[in-house]
Formats: C-alpha cells, sequence, structure tokens
C-alpha cells in the first residue's frame, strides 16, 4: 500500500504543485451524495500546507521512509530487522495520528474531498493494519523474515 500511496502523493506534488494542473478525475468539481469532490478546493486551501511547504512533500517523504523501512525489515540482518521493524511500527502510528485530522479538515472545515489524499489516508491506514497484525498477532515474528527464515528440507536416503 505505500507504493500506491507515493504514486498518489507523488501526483499531487509533480501535477498540481509543479506543473499546477488538474489532477485527472477531479475536474470538474463532482458531488456525490452530498459530498464535494474536489481537489483543487482541498488542496488550494489554507490547510493543505505547514510552514509554507505543502503536505504533499511531507507525504511523499513518509512513503519513502516506509518503504526503505519495509527494505530493511525484509533484507537487514538480525539486528536491523529487528530495528527496522520497531521503527516502521512507531513511524506508521504516527501516520494512522494523523489521518484523523486530514479527514476532518476536508468534510468539516473545507468541506470537499480529494480522491488523492483518501487513497493516501486508505494506504496509511491498511499499512497500519498490516503492521499492528504482525506486531500483536503474530507472535514469532523471526519466522515470517524471508532472509532469516529458512526451510529445512528433508535429506532422502539413498541418493547417490
Amino acid at each position: 500500500m505505500s507504493i500506491i500511496g507515493l504514486w498518489a502523493s507523488t501526483m499531487v506534488l509533480i501535477v498540481y504543485n509543479t506543473l499546477h494542473q488538474q489532477l485527472p478525475y477531479c475536474t470538474p468539481p463532482n458531488q456525490s451524495g452530498g459530498i464535494v469532490i474536489n481537489c483543487d478546493k482541498v488542496l488550494s486551501s489554507p490547510y493543505s500546507t505547514v510552514f509554507g511547504i505543502p503536505l504533499e512533500v511531507f507525504a511523499v517523504a513518509y512513503f519513502i521512509v516506509n518503504l526503505v523501512l519495509i527494505y530493511l525489515v525484509g533484507f537487514g540482518s538480525d539486528k536491523i530487522y529487528k530495528l527496522a521493524f520497531k521503527t516502521l511500527f512507531v513511524w506508521r502510528f504516527f501516520g494512522i495520528c494523523l489521518v484523523p485530522y486530514l479527514i476532518v479538515v476536508e468534510l468539516f472545515l473545507v468541506k470537499a474531498i480529494c480522491l488523492y489524499c483518501t487513497t493516501m489516508h486508505v494506504a496509511i491506514i491498511i499499512d497500519f493494519g498490516i503492521i499492528s497484525y504482525f506486531l500483536f498477532y503474530k507472535k514469532d515474528l523471526r519466522s515470517y523474515h524471508p532472509v532469516t527464515s529458512q526451510v529445512e528440507v528433508p535429506k532422502s536416503k539413498n541418493i547417490p
């Protein structure tokens, strides 16, 4: 899901903020069930920047760090694996804490939804669900580590 989140945040950063063009599927504003789907309204709102930096810059950085940590969990040594896994949980917990705020801003302050922002929110929620599942329900994490977990192949007798 981090790859999808990275794609959505990169699209917004490049197409909307750099090229100053409308995002695909966000033009013109659509109303669906009383909710306005209007990326431009969300992305041009005063809530779309922090200290003058577009939130998409932070989103791209968030998903890149997420992917680097996933790589370290998958291919790091035992020491790196343990540290990266714990860091990944904390990192994703940080992300999941921001999602409710961002949703409230879209729905109640801006009164519009951006499909790309929603894609990023969903990616963060699913990523947090995945890490939580492995941390809290799978106690033997080493068995899921692709580098250190090995399947024993039985040796057959009488093979020349």
